[in-house]
């Protein structure tokens, strides 16, 4: 596809102070309307267009009901944000970098390597920036763990336990024509955990010698995939993981949390959205206190909301006008978070579907 730079994308450089950025927002549902909001009350940004297939009105904002017909014929913008269904997110990634335009991608990147891979090298071609969302890292307690690991006062990592078992029942894939749809969908870990495995690569880097058990309790019905699963690995750095999951809890959400044991100490972030500092005992270190931690990031038809996207749109602003800021979750973090996801998926000890 050709590049009409001239017409649909604004000019490269670095961005004058008092320019604003510019958005359009492809996928218009609750987490659309999430970004929709969050562009709204930057100063330094301004919504020029949305797209959905299904009628979306906003105040002196043109709604076009497709991709092609938005790149094609819509006004000229920065940046294209999209929120459309997992299984459509690298080809529309694709058509944005394309056409000249710096893309944010809500999680996941895309449900396959390939798919990212190509993302990744459609960008570097085009000179354009891919910004993931995993809004999470911006949460108090992430911000301090990585500090802390970094840091380095908890020496030799031993052993990382992530669990994260949510409620998602017919309430949830009731709600949605794509979600449990594998082409669209993609899964437990890509939909609902992402977010998790994303921390944990952030913390600790990549992962090894993954062997995972994986079932469906009770959402035969209702989903492509399995509901359940216990993965265990190595991590490249030194230490053994566990990350336990499951989307088989009554009602309603339990917890995500990590626990972390470690030569000088223990630390356990939990609560329902990995959003409390649980426990930290680490020698000769004093926690310090901690700011509030937003509601939690969780969308569908439960309480929770992306409490930390004006964060994300914030690191966008900050990127695009000023030389040497650097993304907070870059296209490369996005393809290691989809990569791992991948092989705890295709390297199964044994699979079973209750």
């Amino acid at each position: 596809m050709e590049t009409d730079k001239g017409q649909r994308a604004k000019g490269e450089g670095q961005r004058a102070e008092s320019e604003k950025i510019t958005f359009a927002v492809v996928g218009c549902g609750h987490i659309g309307k999430r970004h929709i909001e969050m562009i709204g009350r930057n100063p330094d940004t301004e919504l020029v267009a949305v797209c959905d297939i299904l009628p979306f009105t906003i105040d002196h904002v043109p709604c076009f009901s497709s991709l092609d017909s938005l790149l094609k014929s819509g006004p000229a913008f920065d940046v294209l944000n999209i929120c459309t269904p997992n299984g459509l997110h690298a080809q529309m990634a694709v058509k944005g970098l394309q056409t000249g335009h710096h893309v944010v991608i809500e999680k996941p990147m895309a449900l396959n390597t390939k798919e990212a891979g190509l993302i990744l090298s459609t960008a570097d071609k085009q000179g354009k920036k891919v910004f993931c969302v995993m809004q999470n890292r911006y949460s108090p307690p992430s911000v301090w763990i990585k500090r802390l690991v970094d840091s380095g006062k908890l020496g030799k990592i031993f052993w990382v336990q992530i669990n994260c078992y949510w409620n998602r029942d017919e309430r949830y894939y009731n709600s949605s024509t794509w979600h449990g749809d594998k082409t669209l969908d993609g899964g437990t870990l890509f939909t609902q955990f992402s977010h998790f495995i994303d921390l944990m690569y952030w913390l600790f880097g990549d992962i090894r010698d993954i062997r995972s058990r994986l079932a469906d309790f009770n959402h035969q019905h209702l989903t492509d995939f399995e509901d359940s699963g216990i993965v265990t690995f190595e991590f490249i750095k030194g230490g053994m993981g566990v990350f336990n999951f499951s989307t088989s809890v009554y009602d309603k959400n339990f917890e995500s949390s990590i626990t972390i044991i470690a030569e000088n100490g223990t630390v356990k972030i939990g609560g329902q959205y990995m959003n409390e500092v649980e426990y930290c005992h680490v020698k000769n270190y004093e926690m310090p206190a901690l700011p509030p931690t937003n509601p939690g990031n969780d969308y569908g038809t439960y309480k929770g909301s992306a409490q930390n996207h004006h964060y994300v749109i914030e690191n966008i602003v900050d990127v695009l006008k000023n030389t040497g800021a650097e993304i907070t979750t870059n296209a490369r973090d996005g393809y290691k978070v989809v990569d791992i996801i991948e092989r705890m998926m295709s390297h199964p000890a044994n699979i079973a579907f209750a």
